[in-house]
């Protein structure tokens, strides 16, 4: 049914409205993809089903993939005006995209972990005892720390992108903009590790032949939201406190590197980014991190009665 929607559309746009075929082809394009997000992950019950939360959960992967605004923004307006004319064809009872605001520009800080709190997260995921597939949750870590790829980048790697003879990786980013990033000897050893001791035996399961890296218990792919449940996995076997996603080791890679001297266009070409502007907003985090240091450790940096309480 959810076809004959998107057709029923797609004969208003092209009859009624009569936008271009590019223009139609963009807005299809839109739909297609929230469709495709909500069946892989937890499924898709039709187009009347879909409630705010789905929205929110779409929105929020998103935000996740460091898409423009302007992506974003048109994202949900296809797929807002694709509900109002389902809910004006009585196809569905309201619009779940109606009340969907964008988050505006903000200079936020993004989130990271100290390293106390990434030895936490590494303890866990080393812990033999506490899960059958611990040689991949332990790979799967160690990667996005070592590389600082985005999660999209990590569901699609596959066997032929690694280099172990150099320790390299090569990812495949947004815009089909390739580049190579190195990982060091812990992210190698796990992987080699996961690879040669626990990989085979999943592939039992399933397809003999599937060269993603990283599969799931029954040898399918890894999906995003299904890193995003190992990390919170992961995240509850430790002492922390707080909230863990993809991203969080993305941008600690890239803090943790320049809170140790290295230049903001090596981690620029390591993170993918297009636009050096991109990459700026982690000097904020090593400013905040030095002043932070400072006011703690420097014995004048703080007057009498700041030291008293």
């Amino acid at each position: 049914m959810a076809i004959q929607y998107e057709k029923l559309y797609h004969d208003y746009l092209h009859s009624e409205r009569q936008y271009s075929p590019l223009t139609i082809q963009a807005y299809l394009a839109d739909i297609e993809e929230f469709r495709h997000f909500l069946e892989e992950n937890g499924g898709f019950k039709g187009y009347p089903a879909v409630q705010a939360l789905d929205v929110r959960v779409y929105l929020g992967q998103l935000y996740e993939e460091e898409l423009a605004r302007t992506t974003i923004s048109r994202k949900v307006s296809s797929l807002r005006m694709f509900y109002q004319f389902l809910l004006n064809q009585k196809y569905v009872q309201d619009n779940p995209f109606s009340q969907i605001a964008l988050r505006k520009h903000q200079n936020h800080l993004p989130e990271f972990f100290y390293e106390e709190e990434m030895d936490q997260l590494f303890q866990s995921a080393y812990q033999q005892d506490k899960h059958p597939l611990w040689q991949r949750d332990a790979a799967l870590l160690e990667f996005l720390y070592a590389t600082g790829a985005r999660v999209t980048e990590i569901v699609e790697l596959e066997l032929s992108q690694l280099d172990f003879s150099q320790r390299l990786v090569l990812i495949h980013g947004k815009g089909n903009k390739d580049r190579f990033v190195p990982f060091g000897h812990y992210a190698q050893r796990a992987l080699q590790d996961y690879i040669q001791n626990l990989r085979p035996k999943l592939l039992t399961a399933a397809d003999p032949d599937e060269q993603r890296v990283f599969l799931n218990n029954r040898g399918k792919p890894l999906t995003s939201a299904g890193i995003s449940y190992i990390l919170n996995q992961l995240m509850k076997r430790t002492s922390l406190t707080g909230k863990i996603h993809p991203h969080m080791l993305r941008h600690t890679f890239a803090t943790q590197l320049l809170n140790r001297g290295a230049d903001m266009r090596t981690v620029q070409e390591l993170l993918g980014h297009a636009n050096l502007s991109t990459t700026q907003i982690y000097t904020h985090v090593s400013r905040a991190t030095l002043q932070k240091n400072y006011q703690d450790f420097f014995p004048r940096a703080k007057s009498e009665k700041d030291n008293l309480s």
